[in-house]
């Protein structure tokens, strides 16, 4: 195995490890990357890989999905859940498409800016676990449509390398009233669409750059993401809904700050 093969291996590990928990999968996927000497081309790898995170949330929520999709012509609640997601979705579609060209070329060649969010979001994440109004709705699959729109705005902050997707909806859902679990749970179902989306217009934008070495290296990636990500989800839910989310704050200033004293050094 080569050491190609053994860095995607570990991007892999890490994308799945932290894609779902509130502390920028990407922007730990590109500082790792930039420490590590790992190019990619078009940055396509750290986006692609992600749809292993996608199929592992799938695989775990599928008997449910299927519930909803059998019972939508007869359930207006299955239909407005259906609703809920699509229209959370929406804002990122329109966003992403038009700001494309300048996320991949200038944000996700920032590693300060990278580290730098990874601080200010943890430092905002601990405190929203610790200011966040009591919460009134406690079923993801039953808030407002008005409230799913709102986290949808709110997750096109992770459209910045740094933020973090995951936090981004979790810490919006928690301000407009979601229990912790609940916030989860919504980020979740949320990420099916955002993260296949991505996933399908980067490969169409990169299609011209990608080579039979570059695809090795994806499905390296792609296969321990799943794994992992598995493992992550079916342990995250129970552990924020007793103890919240400050470990992660802790861990994005931690690694952030890391990050930032080893950029000053290079």
């Amino acid at each position: 195995m080569d050491n190609s093969t053994l860095i995607a291996a570990l991007l892999g590990l890490i994308e799945g490890l932290t894609e779902f928990i509130p502390v920028s999968s990407t922007g730990h996927l590109l500082l790792a990357g930039h420490f590590l000497g790992f190019e990619s081309a078009g940055k396509t790898f750290e986006v692609v890989i992600q749809l292993g995170a996608v199929l592992a949330i799938l695989s775990i929520y599928a008997g449910k999905l299927i519930g909803v999709l059998r019972d939508a012509p007869s359930d207006p609640a299955a239909r407005r859940f259906i609703a809920s997601v699509l229209i959370a979705f929406a804002p990122a579609v329109v966003i992403g498409v038009l700001a494309h060209d300048f996320i991949k070329d200038v944000l996700f060649e920032t590693p300060m800016l990278i580290a730098i969010m990874l601080v200010l979001g943890g430092v905002f994440l601990l405190v929203v676990d610790r200011i966040a109004p009591a919460p009134h709705h406690d079923d993801a699959m039953r808030l407002p449509v008005k409230t799913s729109l709102a986290i949808g705005f709110i997750q096109c902050l992770a459209m910045i390398p740094g933020v973090s997707r995951s936090g981004a909806t979790i810490v919006g859902a928690m301000m407009l009233g979601a229990s912790k679990r609940a916030a989860a749970e919504f980020s979740f179902f949320l990420s099916m669409p955002t993260m296949a989306g991505a996933f399908a217009y980067d490969l169409y934008k990169n299609r011209d750059v990608l080579d039979a070495s570059a695809m090795g290296e994806i499905a390296v990636g792609f296969v321990v993401a799943f794994t992992a990500a598995v493992l992550v989800v079916k342990w995250l839910l129970g552990y924020v809904s007793r103890n919240g989310y400050a470990l992660f704050g802790w861990w994005r200033i931690i690694v952030g700050s890391a990050a930032i004293l080893g950029l000053w050094l290079a």
